[in-house]
């Protein structure tokens, strides 16, 4: 009932911004009223996709394709409708304006009408404008969803065993293998985190979307994944089945365990609130792993105290946490030193601004404040890593999939 609801307010909404900006397209088109009709066919598919999407929820397949093309579709479409409205909204604001000071100095009030007409340059603004984000988003469901981005990051500690000096630790994250479409992109990625060397591949969770049968005909793909040493991997909160409805309890267990199992075939450790030593002679490092904690409604599984239970004090540290936000409510307070943290879970919300070195701006950032990157609180760093897949809107636009190399130095 509550998802009914939900989805009534949302076709009001959107039935508020289409008549909105429906006066700014018939104001372009006044003198061609014969292709006003494309503004409600593209309105209409929207609608009958949408329609299709809440029959598909409630039959209990949240993560079907129609879903995801689904949201593609309506951010197309209203995206750049609503940049249209902040456009119209500010001429209307212009025209109340015009429309009292006219009233308070003119003696005639006999006119028709209050407000005085729309602009048609103004709404040839609005249009023009909207039709950056209209491209963008077709170019990030086209190409940006496998642009794959390799980003490096340098850290030195001055802790650090020096057997492990130069240690090369490759994350990947959010991997919500349902959403693919394309195997041989995905090879391409894959490809890209072989050339790294890397000493170990850390995978922070979100293996699915929700259902273990996503992974057939996935697994022979992530096995070309190659480590020196290892391949670590946690749950996100995706992998436990938790947003479709399952027809028993023991159904959603069998799907979970199904996912597990999964993490092993492709060939990775699953930490589940455990910890695994990495030995070069004498030197040894702890990987740790934590299972899904987040801030409500997220679920918090993931338990500290008994991962690092049997670790030392003054052993270096790496810790999986799928969910950023695990930093700043336990890990950082934590009285052990967890030197560094690896999480995932934001995707950058898959759309925003990014001048590397210099700015970045998401969305995301008003629901996790750390949200992509690197961050350093309480002498301890957390890193975000910006997801390999996608999940929802079928691309990127702006925040492309990334593979994370980070090198582990010793400070001379």
């Amino acid at each position: 009932m509550t998802y009914i609801i939900r989805s009534i307010l949302t076709i009001a909404l959107l039935v508020l911004i289409d008549y909105y900006a429906y006066q700014a397209w018939k104001t372009v088109t006044r003198n061609n009223e014969s292709i006003r009709w494309v503004f409600w066919v593209a309105t209409a598919l929207a609608f009958a996709m949408l329609l299709a999407s809440i029959v598909v929820v409630l039959n209990g397949t949240r993560n079907a394709d129609i879903f995801h093309h689904t949201m593609t579709v309506l951010l197309a479409i209203y995206v750049p409708k609503i940049f249209v409205c902040f456009w119209m909204f500010g001429e209307d604001v212009w025209r109340v304006g015009v429309a009292f000071f006219e009233r308070l100095t003119s003696s005639n009030t006999s006119k028709s009408t209050f407000l005085p007409d729309r602009r048609l340059f103004v709404s040839q603004l609005a249009f023009a404008f909207a039709a950056l984000p209209f491209l963008s988003i077709l170019y990030g469901s086209w190409k940006g969803k496998y642009r794959f981005n390799v980003v490096k990051q340098t850290l030195e500690f001055d802790d650090l065993p020096e057997a492990f000096d130069g240690f090369k630790v490759v994350q990947i994250s959010d991997l919500h293998t349902g959403s693919f479409d394309s195997k041989e992109e995905v090879l391409r990625g894959l490809e890209l985190i072989n050339n790294l060397s890397a000493d170990v591949v850390l995978f922070t969770g979100d293996l699915v979307n929700n259902d273990a049968a996503e992974m057939e005909g996935w697994v022979s793909v992530y096995q070309t994944i190659k480590a020196k040493v290892g391949k670590f991997s946690v749950l996100g909160n995706h992998d436990y089945g938790d947003y479709i409805a399952w027809p028993s309890a023991q159904a959603k267990r069998e799907n979970f365990q199904k996912i597990c199992q999964s993490h092993e075939d492709i060939g990775f450790q699953l930490l589940r609130n455990e910890t695994v030593e990495l030995s070069r002679g004498d030197d040894s490092i702890y990987i740790s792993g934590v299972e899904n904690w987040g801030k409500p409604p997220f679920p918090q599984y993931g338990d500290l105290d008994a991962t690092f239970e049997k670790v030392p004090d003054d052993g270096f540290k790496l810790l999986l946490s799928h969910d950023p936000s695990h930093f700043d409510e336990q890990v950082k307070q934590h009285p052990k030193n967890i030197h560094v943290t690896f999480s995932g879970h934001t995707h950058g919300m898959q759309f925003g601004v990014e001048i590397p070195g210099w700015f970045k701006w998401s969305p995301v950032k008003y629901r996790y404040p750390k949200w992509a990157g690197l961050y350093r609180e309480a002498n301890k760093y957390l890193y975000v890593n910006r997801g390999f897949g996608h999940i929802g809107y079928h691309g990127r636009v702006g925040i492309w999939p990334e593979i994370t190399l980070m090198t582990l130095k010793r400070k001379k």
